[in-house]
Formats: C-alpha cells, structure tokens, sequence
C-alpha cells in the first residue's frame, strides 16, 4: 500500500533519502544491540555471567553475524527479517513473521520505561509511588511514538546519540568499579569457582545473555534509507560486533565489583552502582558527575526504544505496502515518509499492556520482568524461522548475487544455522520455565503463556488474509520458485 501526495503521486518508503552510510549504521546497530535496560539482569547471574557472555559470543553472536550478513547483503530491501522470510517461504509466513518482530516491540517499550522510571526514582526522585510511575512509562511511549515518527535524517540522530552515550555510560561503569574495587575490593568474589557457570535459581535471567545479543538484522528493516548497502552492512556487523561485545562486558564488571548480588536491583542495578562508586572514588565531585550520567542513561532508554520502534514498524510496513496486512501498517506519512499509523498502533497496544500489569503486579521488578519476558518471548519466535532461510534461499536462488556468504559452504551454514536456533530454543524455553524469586508464578505465566499464545493467533490470523487477489511483491511467485503459502524444505540442500 502506498499513500497518496498532495500533488496526486504515490509515496512509499522507498521514496525516503538514502541517508545511512557505514558509521551511522554502526551507530544504529549498537543502540539497539545495547540494551541499557538489560545489564543489571545479565548481572544478577554473577562472575559467572562473564563467561557465559564469552561461551555464547562464540557459539551463538557469531553465526548469528555471519548468517545476517549473507541475507542482509543479499537481499538489502525495506522491510529486513519480513523480506527475507518471505523469499524463503512465503507471503503468508513473511507476515506472520513481520507481525510477531513488530508487537515484541510493542510490549517491549514499557518494560524499558519501567526502568527508566525506577532509575529516575532511585537518582532524582526517591519513593515514586506505583501510579506516578505508571504515568510516566505511558508518557514515554508516545514520546518514542513522537520521535518514530519524523522522518529517518532527523530520528537517526536520536539513534547515533544513544549508542554512543551507551558505550561512554558503560565504560564510565566499569572504571569506576575498577577504581572501587581498588579502594574496596569487589562486592562479589571473583574467586576461580565463582567463573564457572553452575545452574541456580539465578538461571531465571540466563536468557538475557542470548538476549542480549539480538538485534543484527534491524538495520536491514531500514535498508532503504541505508547508501550501499550490500557493501556496507556486512562491516557494520564486524564493527559493531567488536564494540558490542566489549562494552557489555566492561559494564557487567562495573556493577559486579560495586553491589553484591543479594542487594541488586534488575530495574535500578545500574543507578545503584553507579551511586555507590562514583561516592567512593570521586568524594565531593560525585554528585554532579552521577547526575550527568543518571540523565545521560535515561536519554539511552529512549533511545534504545526510537531505535527498534523504528526497525520493526519499517518491517511492518512492508507488510502494508504489500498488501498482505491492513493497509493501517503501510500507510506512510506524506511528509515525513514514515510509517505513521504504525507507530500509532504500537503505542496504544504499549499504554494498554502498561495499564494491564501495574494492575496485576505489585512491584517494579514483577512489572518489569513480566512485560519484558513476554516481549522477549514473543521476539525471539520470528528467529527460528529467519535463521534456516538462509539455507532454504541458498537452494531456492543458488544464483543470486551475494557479496557476502557464510565461509566454509554447506557445513558453515549449516552449523550456523543449528547453533543460532539452538540458542533461541533455549531462551524461550528457560523464559518459560524459570520464574524470579518474588514473581507471582501463576500470573506470570497467564501474562507471558497467554500473551504468547495471542500474540502469534493474531499474527497468524493476519497472514491468512492474503486471498488470490492480493498484490503480492515482484519477487515471488511462479517466477522466483515462491508460491505464498509454501511450507519449509531443506532437502538437498
């Protein structure tokens, strides 16, 4: 579905400028990837949260890089993970996939809210109370709703802010926990044992190392604004990689050697850590220096959330612009080029779910992690479908051009693909099965079970609504071998 201009011409995201290059990409990649509102959970797993980071940058962050930059260079369309599972299997699965990435979204953006609530209130306003809290995390979804929708050569800047306040607030993190520990000691043993992962009851926040690392292909959703990109996404993932990695370890330091596990917050950990050793090491300098970056980590929560509101409704739109969804997803804003009535759409499903759980839950933390395992769940489904195209595109168009591949032929994509869905399968699995301590069980299990459930009945219903008559993309069909409801075939292959 296109939109009308006013001079009577047809508007569509593949009119916007392409804006993108190599260092804006980058940008782009690591503040979504780096998700401030996550490294106080990773960190509730301990020393051991270090190595398990390690062991999964190297079984799952790397083919997981290596799969996306072969799609992402191939195939570099508006719309990302939706193109490229639709190529492999279809119209109707396209959808289906484009619909679950675009509501994880959705239910995403109040569980970062609810951190930047609880950290606002452990910096700056002390016994916030559950209702002014809950004002303040609707407040903010339309402020992303706001941002999301200006077009992309003035919301990037919003994206390339945020990733580079991310890395500064994190290595800021971690010397101040090296400073404290010198002064200190590290509030957590880092004893030899202590790196060893060992399954515990802190295994309920396991998923977020695995989470933690998604997110390569949301630049692809955005390819039409990015300048070349079948040379340039592929480095951005190289580059972006190495940054990501390296600055979530230095911040899972920081708050490890500053607060002892018993004591740490998952909602306001890092404003805890930060409080405590920028006292200790900076003395009367402390409290102008912790208030910058309170302020400074609370820009990134918005940010963050600009960031992947603005890849998935892209993805979204696709779907519109295809007419596969209603045409609400596709409608573009004839000013601003952006899918606006998505954005919309995500923020009254957003507020909705907000007002759903400050009902049902009694604390910050329970309202957090409720919201964000939902989203996380619902989010990592759209994966174990994105990962095996790969291998189903490689049969289907063997002769497309791909200025990157995965190295080492049918066994490096294939053990690619295996260890990356591997992970996910475990994600949602541990997310389902482990609650936190303090979680009421039975609704958390109604909130991410039914949730789910709902979420992907929704998802589903909307990608049967391709009929016979339906514009389907140039690129399926009889032409390309892609009929639109062909089911998954890797013999062969």
């Amino acid at each position: 579905m296109a939109t009308e201009s006013p001079t009577g011409g047809r508007v569509s995201l593949a009119d916007q400028p392409r804006t993108m290059g190599i260092f804006s990409m980058t940008l782009f990649a690591v503040s979504a990837m780096i998700t401030l509102d996550t490294v106080a959970i990773s960190s509730a797993l301990g020393v051991e949260s270090i190595t398990l980071f390690v062991i999964f940058a190297v079984i799952f962050f790397v083919p997981y890089g290596l799969v996306t930059a072969e799609l992402g260079s191939a195939w570099p369309e508006e719309g990302g993970i939706y193109v490229w599972v639709r190529e492999a299997y279809g119209q109707r699965w396209g959808t289906f996939t484009a619909w679950l990435y675009w509501v994880n979204v959705a239910y995403w953006a109040p569980a970062v809210f609810v951190v930047f609530a609880g950290t606002l209130s452990a910096a700056f306003w002390g016994g916030m109370s559950q209702n002014w809290a809950e004002v303040l995390v609707i407040v903010l979804i339309w402020v992303m709703v706001l941002i999301g929708v200006l077009p992309m050569s003035l919301s990037k800047w919003v994206n390339s802010a945020s990733a580079a306040v991310k890395v500064l607030v994190l290595v800021m993190l971690g010397g101040m926990g090296i400073a404290y520990a010198i002064h200190h000691g590290t509030a957590n043993s880092f004893a030899p044992h202590n790196w060893v992962p060992s399954f515990g009851s802190n295994w309920s926040f396991m998923p977020i190392i695995i989470y933690n690392f998604m997110g390569f292909e949301l630049m692809s959703s955005a390819a039409g604004a990015v300048k070349n990109p079948k040379r340039d996404i592929p480095r951005m993932l190289l580059m972006a990689g190495a940054v990501i990695v390296a600055a979530q370890l230095i911040g899972n330091f920081g708050i490890l050697a500053t607060i002892p596990l018993n004591k740490l917050s998952i909602v306001s950990g890092m404003a805890q850590a930060m409080k405590l050793s920028f006292h200790t090491v900076l003395g009367s300098a402390a409290t102008p220096v912790y208030d910058l970056f309170i302020v400074l980590l609370l820009f990134t929560l918005i940010g963050n959330m600009v960031t992947w509101s603005i890849g998935a409704n892209h993805s979204m739109a696709s779907t519109g612009l295809d007419r596969s969804a209603p045409g609400i997803f596709g409608h573009v804003n004839k000013r601003f080029l952006t899918p606006d009535y998505a954005f919309v759409l995500m923020g009254v499903l957003a507020t909705g779910l907000t007002v759903i759980n400050y009902t049902f839950f009694a604390t910050k933390d329970s309202v957090f992690w409720s919201i964000f395992a939902l989203s996380s769940i619902v989010f990592l489904f759209p994966y174990l479908l994105m990962f095996p195209s790969v291998i189903m595109l490689r049969k289907k168009e063997p002769n497309k051009a791909r200025p990157y591949t995965v190295p080492f032929g049918k066994p490096g994509v294939w053990v690619s693909v295996l260890l990356t869905m591997g992970g996910v399968l475990f994600a949602i699995t541990l997310f389902f099965y482990l609650v936190p301590t303090g979680t009421p069980h039975a609704t958390y299990w109604w909130v991410t079970g039914g949730g789910t459930v709902i979420s992907m009945l929704v998802g589903w219903w909307l990608a049967t609504r391709i009929g016979s008559d339906s514009a389907l993309p140039a690129s399926t069909g009889p032409e390309s071998g892609t009929a639109p409801d062909e089911a998954p075939d890797f013999a062969g292959v």
